[in-house]
């Protein structure tokens, strides 16, 4: 019998946002990210990488190597703080792993350090924060064209959001594959020395109760920029994307938040992770005599 595909998942949230996380009753990062491998690989196996520690034990190029793919999280941090050594460690990361070969998977942060360590650059939105809902994403012509990221995916489609930066210049061996009117890479493949990643600036592994809950977690600098009036109005928001969390097939709520299966599916918000798993890291991984986990 084949061995199962291993993966490492790679948290970017420091030690102490991570504790803020679980204190909010948010899910860390890395754990969101085994629950999805799990549900499209059910017998994969994995290790955690939380390489903001200070005792993190950073694989080499060896290591790498023992991986049938590598999964990059979100995170608190901005890679625009290029002097921050917890940054710096992940890009070189990202950059070992393209010599390396080893197909990745990019949320958010993780698309962002993959376009770094390929060659590309990452700013500050100029329009602000995208949080909640990523409104109208379309496909590119490259994704229209059959690229194997989207087959499957509509074609226009909402996606659960939170971030501050974008990639602002794609790198050479890059693919735009998604975009809307606030944030013009919202899907991207990169190809660069051996190796390929696919990433998305928005978030596969979030949930309607993850997502509400991050918000409230940020609610001062969301009122802050004018997302919400006030603590209540935030308050009412939060509590019909809840309860729409709880009976997703509710007309009313779905219709008062802007709502569709393209968020509330699993297998249509995810569909561009299991096209990474079936059509990039398990024909890789038969060539090396493994199976599917």
């Amino acid at each position: 019998m084949s061995a199962p595909l291993r993966f490492l998942i790679i948290d970017g949230y420091p030690r102490n946002r991570r504790d803020e996380l679980v204190a909010a009753g948010i899910t860390p990062a890395w754990k969101l990210h085994v629950h999805m491998l799990l549900r499209h690989l059910p017998n994969a196996e994995y290790d955690i990488l939380f390489p903001c520690d200070n005792d993190a034990a950073i694989p080499s190029g060896e290591d790498l190597e023992r991986y049938d793919g590598l999964i990059w999280t979100g995170s608190c941090l901005s890679v625009t703080d290029s002097g921050d050594p917890r940054i710096r460690v992940q890009i070189e990361l990202a950059r070992c792993s393209f010599e390396q070969g080893v197909p990745g998977w990019g949320s958010c942060w993780g698309l962002q350090i993959g376009a770094v360590a390929a060659g590309g650059e990452v700013s500050a939105n100029p329009r602000g924060k995208e949080v909640g809902i990523a409104r109208k994403i379309s496909q590119t012509a490259d994704a229209h064209q059959g690229h194997p990221m989207f087959v499957g995916k509509p074609h226009v489609f909402e996606a659960f959001c939170i971030h501050d930066d974008m990639v602002s210049r794609i790198p050479e061996g890059g693919v735009l594959l998604a975009s809307n009117s606030f944030t013009q890479v919202q899907a991207l493949a990169i190809a660069h020395k051996k190796g390929v990643l696919w990433g998305t600036q928005y978030h596969l592994e979030y949930d309607l109760r993850e997502i509400t809950r991050m918000m409230v977690l940020h609610q001062e600098q969301l009122i802050g920029q004018g997302f919400f009036s006030n603590a209540d109005d935030l308050s009412r928001h939060a509590d019909k994307m809840e309860a729409l969390y709880k009976e997703p097939h509710r007309k009313d709520l779905r219709w008062q938040l802007g709502i569709d299966d393209d968020v509330l599916s699993d297998d249509i918000r995810q569909r561009e992770f299991a096209n990474w798993i079936h059509r990039l890291v398990m024909p890789r991984a038969a060539q090396h005599g493994k199976g599917e986990g």
